[in-house]
């Protein structure tokens, strides 16, 4: 256990800078706040690289911290390397960990294209893991995963299941020749989400929250689906729509 005590050190600068997308992808690591995403964190092997405490703050005591090193700061280098405006006082650097390989022929699958909000994002991780799909794919122009404001919209499902970058049209062509229906969202030559009765394995694909799925996606699949608006609004929020589509075909 260290101590730390000037915001000039070049750990915190190092700290500080994985708060931008550059850095965490050259690093493959990011950064956590808060007791709740630590502790999620801590509870799988070789996630948590380090725990960033403030002096003032103590560490639970049913933590196992074996294996993991742990940094004491004083506030003023929380609040240098925080993103939210009240911190709890706990931060951590985390591993982005590879994920294992699927096996597709049985899989449910939440497929996200150019989704560019973080809460959107966390919001449907959180949502899919909940529901038990089985990994997030993550296509090109979508916000990062590892934004400290998708992280915390996840609540800690963001350590639970895997999110692999991938390319979309990719991952339709392997899905289909393993026999997995590809649900599109989409208002023009699309059917009522309620006719289509799940069989078991499904990928479903959601988009950008001003121009939807691209085309060429929506082109590729088995069949695309709208949810029925009853009254005045011209679409749902793209998160709304992805929890009632994925628990419905789950």
């Amino acid at each position: 256990m260290k101590k730390i005590e000037s915001v000039k050190n070049t750990q915190v600068k190092q700290w500080k800078k994985l708060q931008t997308k550059k850095e965490r992808d050259k690093t493959n690591t990011f950064l956590i706040e808060g007791f709740h995403l630590v502790e999620e964190a801590i509870a799988y092997p070789d996630v948590v690289a380090e725990i960033i405490i403030s002096e003032n703050v103590k560490i639970p005591s049913e933590w196992d911290l074996a294996n993991i090193n742990v940094t004491i700061v004083t506030e003023e280098i929380i609040k240098e390397i925080s993103e939210t405006e009240t911190s709890q006082g706990i931060a951590a650097v985390c591993k982005q960990v590879s994920k294992p390989d699927l096996k597709l022929e049985n899989s449910r699958l939440l497929l996200i294209d150019a989704v560019q909000d973080p809460g959107n994002l966390g919001t449907m991780i959180r949502t899919a893991e909940a529901a038990g799909v089985d990994a997030i794919i993550v296509g090109d122009g979508t916000v990062d995963t590892y934004n400290s404001k998708v992280i915390r919209s996840t609540q800690g499902a963001v350590f639970h299941l895997p999110i692999i970058k991938g390319n979309l049209i990719d991952w339709v062509h392997n899905l289909k020749e393993e026999g997995v229906p590809v649900y599109g969202t989409a208002l023009l030559n699309a059917k009522p989400y309620q006719e289509v009765q799940n069989q078991g394995a499904f990928a479903l694909i959601v988009g950008n929250e001003g121009n939807g799925v691209s085309k060429e996606l929506l082109s590729l699949t088995t069949q695309n689906l709208y949810i029925p608006i009853y009254g005045k609004s011209e679409s749902l929020n793209v998160a709304i729509a992805a929890a009632i589509l994925i628990y419905h075909l789950r």
